[in-house]
């Protein structure tokens, strides 16, 4: 008799503990499927978000890239000949230089760059182009040494818009016909190997000059070589751009023959590619 109740009992006891199991098993599952739910929902909303951010983004750049009536696209710039009148909108870059009411500018918009030389300008506007701001410039195209530019004279008015160019790599344009339909936008080169820019007043190699022929001092342009698949470019630090209180410029100072560097700048034009560097890093 007391095995059979102790059988019963321990019988009880199991399917208690089958029941037990039962549920907790049957918990697991509940809140797997609920995690995966949530997950799911959680990865789908972020990527709603992020198609959205972009979508945004580029109807913002259209906006941004719309020419007012009577303003040339960059492509009807580029075609307009030389010394006829023009008129542009871009978003300043960088700023060269102020002087006796002229300013000297960088600009760009999302199809090409304008360099804008010596446009009227006073001190006070001067403050108010800050790297994004969007400008109406008349002016008359020119060419100095190759580079296309807005001469002297031009003038311009400050309109609402902001725009920043992001850098585009063409080092491996260097040594191409292509590389000039880049002029002034700004530009990354890297992997560059540092040459010998001449000599000092003792004959030795050195990686850079104060001017181009090394007639200058500190706080002047310097002048660097560089090279890429055996064939070697000048650079510039532009001393009104970056001056020698700039990281740039005091980097290029610190330059080794042999070095391996990265640059950013802005491609300007002399008698062939010149850029206007306004960052190198050692790699």
């Amino acid at each position: 008799m007391k095995k059979k109740t102790l059988a019963l009992t321990m019988a009880m006891a199991l399917v208690l503990s089958l029941a037990a199991c039962g549920n907790s098993n049957a918990d697991v599952a509940a809140e797997s499927t609920a995690a995966a739910t949530t997950e799911a929902a959680t990865t789908e909303a972020a990527t709603t978000e992020a198609a959205a951010t972009e979508a945004s983004t580029e109807a913002a750049e259209a906006v941004a890239d719309e020419k007012s009536e009577g303003v040339m696209t960059y492509e009807e710039y580029m075609a307009a000949d030389l010394d006829s009148e023009v008129v542009i909108e871009a978003y300043v870059q960088a700023k060269q230089s102020w002087w006796e009411d002229k300013a000297t500018l960088y600009t760009q918009d999302q199809d090409g760059a304008y360099f804008i030389y010596n446009s009227v300008c006073s001190e006070e506007d001067y403050a108010k182009l800050v790297p994004g701001t969007k400008i109406k410039v008349t002016g008359y195209k020119t060419e100095w040494s190759g580079e296309v530019e807005i001469a002297e004279g031009a003038t311009f008015e400050i309109e609402e818009g902001s725009y920043i160019a992001p850098v585009t790599d063409v080092t491996d344009l260097l040594g191409t016909d292509d590389l000039i339909n880049y002029q002034n936008q700004f530009v990354a080169f890297k992997g560059m190997t540092v040459e010998a820019a001449g000599q000092d007043a003792d004959g030795n190699d050195v990686a850079f000059l104060y001017n181009y022929d090394g007639s200058g001092e500190d706080g002047n342009d310097l002048y660097f070589n560089v090279s890429l698949n055996g064939q070697t470019y000048t650079f510039t630090v532009e001393s009104y751009l970056c001056d020698n209180t700039t990281d740039v410029y005091n980097a290029v100072k610190n330059l080794k023959i042999g070095d391996t560097i990265d640059m950013e700048g802005f491609l300007y034009w002399y008698e062939g590619v010149n850029p206007h560097i306004t960052s190198v890093t050692v790699k």
